[in-house]
């Protein structure tokens, strides 16, 4: 117990010292990244005028793939920074898998997007197809998962991978107002609740970015220069 103040401090002190620059536009990853840093004392903040930077494209098969190409290219252009940037989704075993890297695209690739003066409802069009491509399919066979992977980049070199999931079921029918994405139709069994209609406190602790943040500081803490010296 003598060294466990000064160890834990000096672990809290690293990560409290670390600043993670997150590569995405979305405020909903944002709030989630944000959230879930907070509660292990990281700082993540959205990489500076990033809408006014040209976007990689995300050609890649896996989420792993997308991640990394995002993370090396974005990192570049912020020398000496951590640069983090994730690739998620949703993976259902009825679609082999689909949306997968598709999951923010899943209406689009079939022609369904908003006209140029409308409100994004990219949520709401991508729920439809998913319920569409899901009618034939009984309850329990509509098993899927949260899949993200977070890789956190500097100079241009890809330094660490972390992934996080969360298993569950696609509703029938939304419910709840919370979240974003596939959440109204995300059912978390143990819970009885959509990912839409739990607190933000519960969603981040059991959540696949909340359980990929938790791998990557585990990462970060282990490669310190503190680890010698007893930090965990």
């Amino acid at each position: 117990m003598d060294g466990f103040l000064p160890t834990t401090l000096a672990y809290y002190t690293l990560l409290m010292a670390l600043r993670l620059y997150a590569a995405t536009t979305s405020q909903g990853k944002l709030r989630d990244f944000r959230a879930a840093a907070e509660a292990h004392a990281l700082m993540i903040e959205p990489l500076p005028e990033l809408d006014e930077i040209l976007a990689p494209e995300e050609n890649g098969l896996t989420f792993a793939a997308n991640a990394t190409l995002k993370a090396v290219y974005y990192s570049r252009l912020a020398p000496g920074e951590w640069v983090l940037a994730d690739d998620s989704g949703l993976e259902v075993d009825a679609l082999d898998g689909a949306p997968g890297v598709r999951s923010a695209r899943f209406a689009a690739d079939l022609g369904l997007v908003d006209s140029p003066d409308a409100n994004d409802n990219t949520d709401v069009w991508n729920n439809l197809v998913l319920l569409q491509r899901l009618a034939a399919v009984p309850p329990a066979q509509r098993t899927a998962r949260y899949r993200c992977v977070l890789v956190a980049a500097r100079d241009g070199v890809a330094l660490h991978t972390a992934e996080g999931s969360v298993d569950g079921l696609i509703l029938e029918a939304p419910r709840g107002t919370g979240g974003f994405g596939y959440d109204p139709l995300f059912y978390l069994p143990a819970l009885g609740l959509t990912m839409a209609e739990i607190d933000l406190e519960t969603k981040h602790a059991l959540s696949h970015r909340g359980r990929a943040i938790a791998a990557l500081l585990a990462m970060l803490g282990a490669q310190s220069p503190a680890k010698g010296r007893g930090v965990p």
